[in-house]
């Protein structure tokens, strides 16, 4: 994608090459479909979305055979920085990289249906607890 472009989700996804490429989709309409007051657009090269014109949400599709969405607070620093995750995850699905930052993997469609009414949960309280 050329810089200073703006490419919408549907064209970043019609022209996507990616081995999981409906399961992406399919998180995808999870995430649309989950009423959030979200935004979407492409940022490093993947989608992602926002609350409040903040990034919360962004898919990393480099893994082989999975791919995962992390969850963040942005790029701007939170005074004081969290001390424990900043959400409950009571079902073991989030792999922490800091307290405000975790990332989910789905391998496949079936994983993706067995997680998500999980999914849901945890974009609702990731949403509120990010602000």
């Amino acid at each position: 994608m050329s810089k200073g472009k703006t490419v919408s989700a549907a064209d970043y996804l019609e022209s996507l090459v990616h081995p999981l490429k409906n399961e992406i989709e399919e998180v995808r309409s999870i995430i649309l479909a989950s009423g959030l007051p979200l935004s979407e657009h492409i940022k490093w090269n993947s989608l992602s979305y926002c609350a409040n014109q903040d990034d919360r949400v962004t898919f990393n599709l480099h893994g082989k055979g999975y791919f995962q969405i992390v969850l963040h607070c942005g790029a701007k620093k939170k005074n004081p920085p969290a001390t424990e995750p900043i959400i409950s995850d009571p079902a073991g699905l989030l792999n922490w990289a800091a307290p405000d930052r975790a990332t989910m993997k789905f391998t496949d469609m079936q994983d993706i249906h067995a997680k998500k009414e999980q999914l849901q949960q945890i974009l609702r309280k990731w949403i509120e607890a990010a602000g």
